[in-house]
């Protein structure tokens, strides 16, 4: 199981948390060990020390370590799942055999907040009342870009399921995949970002 700590960092993906999921996934593929990925991500860690210190390297090791993994990958949307880190956290860009959202699941480039205050930062300022506009364009932006019925439609979800169900949608998935065989064409090793 790989999953995000909403109560440290938010969740956001610093090197720390990405050199580590990368090695213990490529573990789990070493030993044919199926990979469960809880998402609640807000992107990656933002800040000068993350940058010198070169996320987008340690970044692309987790891109590497799920892409080139072989075993049965399913992943579950629980909260927010934003950018990058959407992609990072093995969505279905990145293979994923399954991807379940739950219906508060937020999928997007950014937060409802920060893109609305980007997008419509003019109207916002031109209106009569601000505040109410700003929260009417957070929810239009929540309803149509955000939630995980849109996602679903553009088949970035599998299907949204009620939590209470998570336990069983994961088992039949496992039960599912655990004959899942990849075909890999015959290469010495993949070159793993460094």
């Amino acid at each position: 199981i790989i999953a995000n700590q909403p109560s440290v960092m938010a969740g956001a993906l610093d090197i720390n948390a990405s050199n580590t999921a990368a090695r213990f996934i490529r573990f789990c593929n070493a030993f044919n060990i199926p990979l469960v990925t809880f998402v609640d991500v807000p992107g990656f860690m933002p800040g000068v020390e993350q940058e010198y210190g070169g996320i987008i390297r340690h970044g692309a090791k987790l891109l590497f370590a799920y892409s080139a993994a072989t075993v049965p990958k399913i992943t579950v949307i629980l909260r927010k799942s934003y950018g990058g880190a959407y992609l990072a956290m093995c969505g279905k860009d990145l293979d994923a055999d399954r991807v379940f959202a739950w219906p508060t699941a937020e999928i997007a480039v950014m937060g409802a907040e920060g893109a609305a205050e980007i997008v419509f930062r003019k109207e916002i300022a031109e209106a009569a009342d601000p505040a109410k506009r700003r929260d009417e364009l957070i929810k239009e932006y929540r309803d149509t870009f955000s939630n995980p019925y849109v996602a679903a439609e553009m088949r970035l979800v599998d299907s949204v399921i009620e939590p209470k169900h998570t336990r069983r949608h994961i088992a039949q998935a496992l039960e599912y995949l655990r004959i899942k065989r990849v075909p890999r064409p015959h290469k010495k090793h993949g070159l793993m970002p460094l």
